[in-house]
């Protein structure tokens, strides 16, 4: 039996084109969450809560499929959730103070997992190798609702001409900004090269 993949079974969700932005439904999801605060590129506590989350996640897995076979599951990609305290900062403002950037990372899991399975998966995982952010991570159903979505290629540092490419969507299709900025990662920066990553860029929208 192959392990449940939802970028397989959400592809449309997983693979927007990287040209035309589109509107898309995002169903209610499970995640593992944890939140923080900092620049990504320097912040210990964004380490830490990537360390933890993958951790558990892979433990998770594992134990599951030990247990019971059928619920083998692919350990989704990493994806997060940005916003700053200010309601709609430009984006000059946003790469100029990435210190104060406000961020939930989260990695999908099947609907089936329970609050005890990540905690025991948690307690679990920060035995083999210490994961500070390990206590920090919650289980939560995440209901995104109507969003629109375009891929980025390239380096995380150079999004600002795509956001700005579906924000422009956003407007000329009738509807406007809701909630937080998602980003989806799609490819290990470690070991692709940064012209090549992939990331989804999205944004919940409701009717202007």
């Amino acid at each position: 039996m192959s392990p449940f993949d939802i970028v397989r079974q959400l592809k449309p969700l997983y693979a927007p084109s990287p040209r035309h932005p589109a509107i898309v439904e995002v169903p209610q999801l499970t995640f593992l969450m944890i939140d923080g605060r900092g620049d990504p590129n320097s912040s210990e506590a964004y380490q830490d809560a990537i360390g933890a989350l993958y951790g558990i996640a892979y433990t998770l897995k594992f134990t599951l499929k030990k247990a019971e076979p059928e619920r083998d599951f692919k350990v989704a990609p990493l994806e997060g959730l940005w916003w700053a305290d200010a309601e709609r900062p430009s984006m000059d403002e946003l790469q100029a103070d990435k210190d104060a950037w406000n961020w939930t990372m989260m990695i999908a899991v099947p609907d089936a997992v329970t609050g005890t399975e990540v905690a025991a998966a948690a307690e679990a995982a920060a035995r083999r190798r210490p994961l500070p952010a390990a206590g920090h991570t919650r289980l939560e159903r995440f209901a995104e609702g109507l969003a629109a979505q375009i891929m980025h290629v390239g380096p995380y540092a150079e999004e600002a001409p795509t956001i700005a490419t579906l924000h422009a969507f956003v407007e000329e299709q009738g509807y406007e900004l809701r909630g937080r900025h998602h980003e989806i990662y799609l490819g290990d920066p470690r070991r692709t090269a940064p012209e090549r990553l992939k990331t989804v860029v999205r944004h919940p929208v409701r009717e202007a």
